[in-house]
């Protein structure tokens, strides 16, 4: 049995589609709210070939590996090998969230959720695909294990928001069941609650007669799957609740105007709850922009630090011969790793990256040095306009030559790390 819960406060991932954005495309976002001491890391992996019979080891389990998997950029907790969110070289994106509901979350090591988004974006061209992905191996190799780099066990159920430069897909599980919501028009957020109610565009194929065995459904009412797969007791997940609503609502005031920058302003709210503070904290922000036209190049904003109004978006386009982003990359501990040894989590070793330390002075200053911090932000939010500006350029003309950005997010640190001192 899993450990007492803790409160439901984790995330928020958002998306729109024409006719909510301008122009033709699809802007897609998600803060990752984590343990206010947790280190995330921006980190990118090629394309590359596998042997048959290959395996992969994943966070807590060893899986078969497939013959190909795409290249990736990530961000992730640094002790795990998932990922929170990330992109792919064929403009999917994915998101996940915790969820909790009648059925109790395993604490057996399985595949955790953010492993599910890495395997995801690694093994799928599509948002579809994607589903498809993940729907598979949760049959095959479940979900579950600890979800915090810590002794006190935090499990949870998982939801992803999954989108494309077509569509989007919303994905809910409990256990191996799922359901799933195609989105094709409009916007859409999830937090950590189940939001899917009757339109099920997919589902597992037990899904409804699991319900049915529990008790839960007596095949009388419409079948809604928040209703039916949800605590009895909503009051459970009420916080939850208002940063949805929250989200929607910010959603809705930007409709048929929201732009990557609109994204980056909702992940930036405090009042809302969206940008988390106190124990749980947003440690993480990506927003991206997907056009619909297959010959112009998508982006993808990462802030590789902790609080999105602190942070700088900075961009990253997939083209040929990326190298490894260093300065975003946290230290490797091999086998070594507290993670990989058995009991785990006996220590916690220094996960920071050189941006994240850099990053920790700089939002000491802001916060205690009215004047000097002030300059600093402004410098940051000037830096974060000309580099969405110098992207619009981009992204609204085919890339001729990828070698201008092939080191963009490193340069974009560079000019970050700048405007800290």
């Amino acid at each position: 049995m899993a450990a007492a819960h803790l409160p439901p406060r984790s995330c928020d991932t958002f998306v729109a589609l024409p006719p909510a954005t301008i122009g033709e495309r699809i802007i897609f976002g998600k803060n990752s709210d984590r343990p206010c001491d947790e280190v995330q890391e921006v980190v990118y992996f090629p394309s590359a070939s596998h042997e048959p019979g290959a395996k992969i080891e994943c966070t807590y389990i060893e899986i078969e590996q497939v013959s190909h998997t795409h290249a990736v950029v990530l961000s992730r907790p640094a002790w795990l090998w998932g990922a929170e969110m990330g992109a792919n070289e064929h403009g999917v994106c994915i998101g996940n969230e915790a969820v909790w509901g009648r059925e109790e979350a395993s604490d057996s090591e399985a595949l955790l959720g953010m492993d599910l988004v890495r395997l995801g974006l690694e093994r799928a061209d599509s948002a579809e695909k994607a589903l498809e992905v993940i729907a598979e191996l949760l049959e095959r190799h479940g979900q579950g294990g600890n979800c915090m780099e810590d002794e006190s066990i935090f499990t949870y159920h998982n939801s992803f928001l999954i989108a494309d430069r077509k569509e989007a897909w919303i994905l809910e599980t409990s256990g191996k069941y799922w359901a799933a919501e195609k989105i094709e028009d409009g916007f859409r957020n999830i937090s950590n609650q189940y939001s899917i109610t009757t339109k099920i565009d997919r589902e597992h194929p037990d899904m409804r007669d699991y319900a049915k065995s529990k008790g839960w459904w007596d095949c009388k009412r419409e079948f809604n799957f928040a209703v039916i797969y949800s605590y009895l007791n909503t009051a459970r997940i009420d916080a939850s609740g208002s940063r949805s609503c929250e989200g929607r609502k910010l959603l809705e005031k930007n409709n048929g105007n929201i732009t990557v920058e609109t994204m980056m302003d909702i992940l930036r709210d405090k009042e809302s709850g969206i940008n988390m503070e106190g124990g749980f904290l947003t440690t993480g922000s990506m927003a991206s922009v997907l056009p619909k036209d297959p010959r112009l190049p998508c982006v993808h904003y990462f802030t590789g630090t902790p609080d999105p109004a602190r942070s700088v978006f900075k961009p990253f386009i997939f083209v040929p011969n990326i190298q490894q982003l260093k300065k975003t990359r946290s230290p490797a501990y091999g086998p070594e790793d507290p993670v990989k040894k058995k009991p785990r989590f006996q220590s916690k070793p220094d996960r920071k990256h050189e941006l994240y330390k850099k990053h920790e002075v700089a939002a000491a200053i802001i916060e205690s040095t009215k004047e000097r911090g002030e300059n600093m932000l402004k410098k940051m939010r000037t830096l974060e306009k000309e580099k969405i500006a110098e992207m619009e350029e981009i992204a609204h003309s085919s890339l001729r030559d990828s070698t201008l950005v092939v080191n963009l997010f490193a340069e974009a640190i560079e000019e970050e790390l700048k405007a800290y001192s």
